[in-house]
């Protein structure tokens, strides 16, 4: 039996207004500042530390204004302690700047499950790119390498929000309906790219675990413009929404383990 933990994850002080690009809207939540960590403690923070607190030290919201923001709580599942996520008509982001070097033993590690999937979604419209199981990873790729329509678009995304908007996204992604394997970008923007991990089953999915070599991963998402680069990755972000289908979803994951 799930029972939620004394607090949920809140919204982070206004932060989002005076957006201008509607080309970034898919992904501007997603910002956040990199830092550096103690040497000593995990890349990213265990929510299995959480303590009934809302999130381990290191995690916080993100959202885009007028959306309703999606719920990230930390939950027990038997003697898990885990995170919760639920997206209704909504839209956010659980966000964990980081700064570890890409390279050949670079992994990333997580288990997770869906209860519920957005209905009538569909990565390859905007009005169906919605999920409630996407796990991103953000890399500090130089953006003077990037094409001057991106940079452009990139520069756009950084002065609406006044953060410093990573240049490339690689989200993981727990679909219904998209058949496990593909590889797409986003809709709305080329700066974030998908690949399917799981696809379907439709509701009381088992825990799964994954393990990604992230350089693999990385040059195939961004082989196109990387040429050989190994930039360090410098957020995770657990993404969730359901604002563009008005459905509602449910997933859970476990710790995330970036070594």
């Amino acid at each position: 039996m799930l029972s939620h933990a004394r607090h949920t994850i809140r919204q982070s002080p206004a932060g989002w207004l005076g957006l201008a690009a509607a080309v970034a809207l898919a992904w501007l939540g997603l910002a956040g500042p990199a830092q550096a960590g103690d040497a000593a403690a995990p890349a990213i923070a265990p929510f299995s530390a959480a303590e009934g607190t809302p999130a381990p030290a290191g995690w916080r919201f993100t959202g885009l204004p007028n959306k309703a923001p999606t719920r990230f709580d930390i939950v027990k599942e038997g003697a898990q302690q885990v995170l919760r996520v639920e997206a209704d008509k909504s839209y956010g982001n659980l966000v964990h700047a980081t700064r570890v070097p890409l390279n050949e033993a670079t992994t990333l590690s997580w288990r997770w499950k869906v209860d519920e999937f957005v209905q009538h979604t569909n990565l390859h419209t905007r009005g169906g790119d919605d999920g409630v199981a996407k796990l991103c990873v953000f890399f500090n790729f130089p953006a003077s390498q990037l094409s001057i329509g991106e940079r452009t678009r990139l520069a756009v995304a950084r002065a609406a929000t006044g953060e410093d908007v990573p240049s490339e996204a690689l989200c993981y992604v727990w679909d219904g309906r998209e058949a496990k394997g593909a590889s797409l970008d986003n809709v709305f923007t080329r700066r974030m790219r998908m690949m399917v991990l799981e696809s379907g089953p439709a509701a009381g999915s088992p825990w799964l675990g994954e393990r990604r070599n992230l350089l693999a991963d990385y040059r195939r998402a961004f082989g196109d413009e990387s040429d050989g680069a190994m930039p360090d990755v410098v957020a995770i972000a657990i993404s969730a929404d359901a604002d563009n289908t008005q459905g509602h979803g449910v997933a859970f994951y476990s710790d995330i383990d970036l070594k």
